[in-house]
């Protein structure tokens, strides 16, 4: 999943240009919350009942990246 998440920012921000892009992930999900530390997301907050699933406001961590914060990375 490491090389399939940095495969695709890497067109993210190549190809289409996109300068920021956001993970919003429940608290409870640790292997997509290391797996967007391993890419260089940086976590920006907490969303309180950001999404239903299953009839149910579910919370969130919301990571993020920039461009810029690729740069030097292999």
């Amino acid at each position: 999943m490491t090389d399939a998440m940095k495969t695709l920012l890497g067109f993210a921000f190549g190809e289409l240009g996109l300068h920021r892009a956001e993970a919003n992930i429940q608290p409870n999900n640790r292997s997509s919350i290391e797996l967007v530390k391993r890419c260089g997301f940086t976590k920006e907050g907490y969303s309180r009942k950001y999404l239903m699933i299953d009839d149910e406001w579910r919370d969130h961590e919301r990571w993020a990246i920039l461009r810029e914060d690729l740069e030097g990375q292999d």
